[in-house]
C-alpha cells in the first residue's frame, strides 16, 4: 500500500471512529464519558481523547460537568451532543420533512383506525422511519423518526423490496438471522406485494406486533418505482383478517393520493 493509500485509509478509520462515538448518544444515553467510549469501541484512552477533542472543536460534542466548555476531554465528566449538530439537524429537517398534506393524511389515518402510521424509505439494507403519527390507543407501536430497521422482515420491508434486484436481496438475506437462503423468501414476499398491492406481517421483528403496509410510488408507467412505504402497525390481537382488509384499503387510497402529488424525498 502506498503512502497516499495509507493516509486515506487512516482518514477513513478516524471518520468511522468519530461516527461511532456520536452514535453512542441517544434518548437512553444523552451523555457519554471517556470511559463509555473506551468500553464500547475498545480504543486506547489517548486515541479516544484525540477524537473527542476534535469533535468538541467542531461543536459536535459539548463537555458538561467538571470542566468549562472547550477545556477538552481530560477535564470534563460527561459529553452531550454539541450545538454544531443543530445546523446539520436543520438541513436534514428541511430535506426530509414531509409536506403538510402528507402529514395530515397520516394523522387522519391514525385517528380513523387508532393505530400508529409510519412512513419508511430504504437506506442500504435497512429501512428508515422518516415520519410517524402515533395511534391514540394506550397500547400502541412506536418507532422514533430516524430509527432504522433491517429489511429482512416486516410489512414495510416487503413493500420496499418490491423492485429490488437479486443482488440487493442477497445482501439483505446475508445480514438476516436466516442466512443467505432467506433471499428466496424475500423475493416471494416482494412478488406477492406486486400482486396484492399490500403486505402484512405478524411478529417478524417484534413478538406480538403486526403491520399492514402499501407502496408509495413514482412514475406513471405500468411498473412504477416504489420510493416509500406507508403502514399501520400495532398489537397483533387488533389485526384480525377483517381489520387487515380495512387497513389495506384505506392505506392504498391515501398512498395513491400521495403518489399522484409526486413524492420526492431527500434526493
Amino acid at each position: 500500500m502506498s503512502t497516499r493509500q495509507e493516509a486515506v485509509a487512516a482518514g477513513v478509520r478516524s471518520v468511522q471512529r468519530a461516527l461511532e462515538i456520536l452514535a453512542l448518544l441517544g434518548d437512553e444515553r444523552p451523555a457519554i464519558t471517556v470511559r463509555d467510549v473506551m468500553e464500547h469501541t475498545g480504543l486506547a484512552r489517548t486515541t479516544v481523547s484525540r477524537l473527542m477533542q476534535t469533535l468538541i472543536h467542531h461543536g459536535l460534542l459539548w463537555p458538561v460537568g467538571s470542566g468549562p466548555p472547550g477545556s477538552g476531554p481530560a477535564s470534563a465528566a460527561e459529553f452531550v451532543a454539541g450545538p454544531g449538530l443543530l445546523r446539520w439537524a436543520h438541513l436534514a429537517q428541511r430535506s426530509w420533512e414531509v409536506p403538510p398534506e402528507t402529514r395530515k393524511a397520516m394523522r387522519d389515518l391514525a385517528e380513523r383506525h387508532g393505530e400508529t402510521v409510519n412512513l419508511f424509505v430504504v437506506r442500504g439494507t435497512h429501512r428508515v422511519c422518516v415520519a410517524q403519527e402515533e395511534g391514540f390507543r394506550a397500547l400502541r407501536h412506536v418507532v422514533h423518526v430516524g430509527d432504522e430497521q433491517p429489511l429482512w422482515g416486516g410489512a414495510s420491508s416487503k413493500v420496499l423490496l418490491r423492485n429490488a434486484s437479486d443482488v440487493t436481496l442477497d445482501r439483505v438475506a446475508e445480514g438476516s438471522p436466516f442466512g443467505e437462503g432467506h433471499a428466496r423468501r424475500l423475493r416471494e414476499w416482494a412478488d406477492e406485494v406486486a400482486v396484492r398491492g399490500f403486505a402484512v406481517s405478524h411478529s417478524e421483528h417484534d413478538v406480538g406486533l403486526s403491520a399492514v403496509a402499501v407502496p408509495i410510488t413514482e412514475g406513471r408507467t405500468d411498473s412504477p418505482r416504489v420510493v416509500a412505504s406507508l403502514s399501520l402497525s400495532g398489537p397483533t390481537h387488533r389485526f384480525s383478517d377483517q381489520r387487515i382488509a380495512e387497513f389495506a384499503e384505506d392505506l392504498a387510497k391515501v398512498a395513491k393520493r400521495i403518489s399522484e402529488r409526486g413524492f420526492h424525498y431527500g434526493w
